[in-house]
């Protein structure tokens, strides 16, 4: 740690402390920030020059006094300390306890600002994670190592859906070696209350790490706790072999927070007043899980984003898209109709599902029921929209069988308790009751035998 203290410095707007005629300090150092009343408040370097340094002040730069304010920068960067006790606690954005226990002791602490993985060290993601959440695990199949994002809007159930997948995501085959790492960003008291409550209520909690930052936390500290959360997950995998599923919401407030603090610091803007570097930012963060050669453990991430306006164009999904294998989004339109998860089939993807899906990993019917059931159901969309402009009197039988099946499409698979944990058997065989309203020929994606083994009408 350098024993020098700076009192050089010259502004501070927007969180962002400017310090001139400092030397030799390199990009991502630590720093420590002495008030005029004493108190310490932390901070790290983002820019460096020969004429001055900028720093992103954690606890952010209000009532701080230039001509009063000593700034000593550690030459190291910003660490966490890492141990198998991280499971079952509770911390800040910078890695500090949320839960009134102590702070985490271990000669292990690593710098949160980790490359992503190197590509020829990789390996391809694949065998099936299941969330209990059928049209997750029926139709859009999360594997392990894959980056899954959901696209929600203001006002759906996003946070809800996220505080069951933590609480219900498992590996079929070895519970043992599955933990979860939750980070929330920007969120109110009482959201935090709420998931802090439900992990701890459903027994959880225990093999969670959480990293939460509240809403009138420094936006700031949002921009290290992704990569709090993903050292961490890091950690869990690579080291104690660990099966990790990274949970974060809302990857909006991370964006934001990004914008805010990017326009302080002058940078350009781009679309819709975000930094040209997002892309890569966000690339950054995403490209850090998955999986490695030759190592047992995996890093799945499943990041959550509320889309500005409902616009699935907007830079934040848009982006994010490009860099992932597929969302899960959500429809305003099912949430109105009171049916929860409100998962809009159509354009929801999983681009990585065949390779987790079929005979090795769930049921061998699986990738040919997920098939149909899309099929039948755009049918059904389709017939739907003929229907509100002719009548649904006016169709034919067959177009009446297929408005039934989307409402009970809708009613029995898609709509599903917030408690309730269904197997991927459970799934599949709920799957074939209602493709079992159909007779046998025409189901075109299905087998000869799996028709013979699961359809009802044709035993």
């Amino acid at each position: 740690m350098s024993a020098k203290e700076y009192r050089t410095a010259s502004s501070a707007r927007g969180g962002l402390l400017t310090v001139a005629d400092v030397p030799d300090i390199a990009f991502g150092d630590r720093v420590h920030i002495r008030d005029q009343q004493g108190h310490t408040r932390n901070g790290q370097v983002i820019r460096s020059s020969n004429e001055e340094v900028l720093i992103q002040v954690f606890e952010g730069t209000a009532e701080i006094d230039l001509e009063s304010t000593w700034v000593r920068f550690l030459d190291e960067p910003v660490e966490i300390a890492l141990s198998p006790e991280i499971l079952g606690r509770v911390f800040s954005g910078l890695g500090e306890p949320r839960d009134y226990r102590p702070p985490i002791v271990s000669n292990l602490r690593r710098s949160i600002s980790a490359a992503a993985f190197n590509p020829a060290a990789r390996t391809y993601p694949k065998e099936f994670i299941q969330t209990g959440i059928s049209t997750i695990d029926g139709l859009n199949s999360l594997v392990r190592g894959q980056k899954l994002p959901i696209f929600s809007a203001s006002g759906l159930p996003h946070n809800r859906l996220a505080a069951q997948i933590v609480r219900q995501a498992k590996l079929p085959d070895d519970d043992s070696r599955f933990s979860v790492v939750f980070a929330a960003m920007g969120v109110s008291y009482a959201d935090a209350r709420f998931f802090q409550e439900e992990f701890a209520s459903s027994g959880v909690l225990g093999n969670v790490v959480m990293f939460v930052n509240m809403a009138d936390d420094p936006p700031v500290e949002r921009l290290t706790l992704p990569r709090m959360a993903l050292t961490a997950a890091e950690y869990l995998a690579f080291d104690l072999d660990r099966h990790v599923l990274v949970v974060m919401t809302d990857m909006t407030h991370y964006a934001e927070a990004l914008r805010e603090v990017a326009t302080a610091k002058g940078d350009v803007p781009a679309r819709k007043g975000y930094p040209g570097y997002l892309y890569s930012d966000l690339a950054e963060i995403y490209e850090r899980s998955g999986r490695i050669k030759d190592r047992h453990g995996s890093i799945t991430l499943v990041p959550v984003l509320s889309m500005p306006s409902d616009d699935i164009t907007h830079p934040i999904p848009d982006l994010t898209g490009y860099i992932t294998e597929g969302q899960i989004v959500l429809s305003r339109e099912l949430h109105n109709q009171g049916i929860y998860p409100p998962v809009h089939i159509s354009p929801s993807l999983s681009r990585l599902m065949k390779d987790g899906i079929g005979k090795d990993f769930t049921r061998e019917d699986h990738p040919h029921v997920s098939n149909q059931l899309y099929a039948l159901y755009a049918r059904a969309l389709e017939t739907r929209n003929l229907a509100s402009i002719i009548g649904a009197d006016e169709l034919s039988a067959r177009d009446r069988r297929y408005l039934e099946f989307a409402d009970a499409f809708e009613e029995r698979f898609v709509q599903q308790g917030e408690d309730e944990d269904r197997s991927i058997e459970e799934t599949l065989n709920l799957a074939w009751d209602l493709l079992s309203t159909f007779p046998p020929q025409a189901l075109t994606r299905v087998n000869e035998t799996e028709i013979a083994k699961y359809h009802r009408q044709s035993t």
